[in-house]
């Protein structure tokens, strides 16, 4: 590809719209997965007597172990949620866009 191509793509409207949604919601992501993270660190840091809390009094699983589990499968949930919207919006935009450039 050649330098006017970037160019074009660069100052197409739909692209713009693309790079700024795309951005908006990756921030919004990563913002939730952070607070989950953060929250659990905290957790661990102030009331670490809560994760170590038997779920019942005839198991041996503490409410750590749960909560871990629940924060490693929010982020393949969190991942899953990015890619279906890729695949789906953001491949969309992207098609408009190379056919408007390439008209």
């Amino acid at each position: 590809m050649n330098d006017s191509i970037y160019q074009r793509i660069d100052s197409n409207p739909r692209f713009k719209e693309l790079v700024a949604k795309r951005e908006r919601f990756a921030w919004l992501l990563s913002v939730i997965m952070l607070g989950l993270y953060v929250g659990f660190i905290l957790l661990i840091a102030f009331a670490p007597q809560v994760l170590g809390t038997k779920v019942s009094p005839e198991s041996s699983v503490t409410w750590g172990i749960p909560l871990g589990v629940g924060l490693i499968v929010s982020a393949f949930v969190l991942t899953g949620i990015y890619v279906r919207r890729a695949n789906g919006e953001f491949d969309r935009l992207n098609q408009e866009v190379l056919k408007e450039i390439q008209q």
